[in-house]
């Protein structure tokens, strides 16, 4: 039985599973590393395509039956929470990740597998429709934010499809997409992480005075990011939710050089 506390709600239409597997074109060499495990309706299709699975799972109710599934495969189930897992440990380690992500967790771990998994070129991830066009959104958009500029400044995001309430059970509140993101650089650095996090703190005043309401910054940090900005060609009151994340990255060097 799915847990609500736990954020779960089931896949339980195969039919999705022939989108996703086409979606995530996996293949014998790929080592696939899904959250939320579940009761393995989409961990079984994954071993039989991919050359090993890590199939992470909090619920230890559903150890027995996730590890007869498993049993003689290509593969290893870690029972415990995705967000303390250490995943430099994870061995092979994984080059695409494919699951149905607990809600509550979801760009969470998204972020943080973009930046412990060096490896991962491409994630396939069923979230929270709000989730999905927040990690895809583009700069001036209201849903646009640090999730989606930290996302992508790694990766191309894009959401692949709507899923219908119905392929879930328990039937969820809320609307689900799929959403692909293919890795095209290295995650931020915790410099830039910070930049675009406080860029962000305070929607309604311009970066330049966002950044002087953060801690860690230097004293003159609003008149040295005025000066980065025209500098990379912006007006000094610009606001974050109006930058790229190629826009962040040009601030930040400018910062650097301050």
């Amino acid at each position: 039985m799915a847990r609500v506390r736990l954020g779960q709600n089931f896949l339980v239409d195969r039919n999705i599973l022939d989108v996703i597997e086409r979606s995530a074109s996996l293949g014998s060499d790929d080592v696939v590393l899904e959250i939320g495990g579940g009761p393995g309706i989409l961990s079984e299709r994954l071993v039989e395509r991919a050359a090993f699975v890590h199939v992470v799972e909090i619920d230890e109710s559903l150890a027995p039956g996730l590890r007869e599934l498993l049993a003689g495969q290509e593969a290893q189930l870690h029972i415990g929470d995705a967000l303390s897992l250490d995943l430099d440990e994870l061995e092979p380690p994984p080059n695409k990740i494919v699951a149905n992500l607990p809600y509550g967790i979801a760009a969470t771990v998204i972020l943080r597998t973009i930046e412990r998994l060096p490896d991962v070129g491409l994630w396939l991830v069923m979230v929270q429709r709000e989730v999905g066009e927040r990690l895809a959104a583009a700069p001036g958009t209201s849903a646009y934010g640090a999730p989606s500029a930290l996302a992508q400044v790694a990766c191309d995001v894009k959401v692949v499809r709507a899923i219908s309430r119905t392929v879930f059970r328990p039937v969820p509140r809320v609307d689900s997409v799929l959403v692909r993101l293919r890795r095209r650089d290295r995650a931020a650095d915790p410099p830039l992480r910070k930049l675009i996090n406080d860029s962000f703190a305070h929607r309604r005043k311009t970066l330049p005075g966002s950044l002087a309401l953060a801690s860690g910054w230097p004293d003159d940090i609003r008149a040295r990011a005025i000066r980065a900005l025209e500098t990379i060609g912006l007006p000094p009151t610009t606001r974050a939710e109006r930058l790229g994340p190629e826009d962040f990255q040009a601030l930040i060097a400018e910062l650097d050089r301050a």
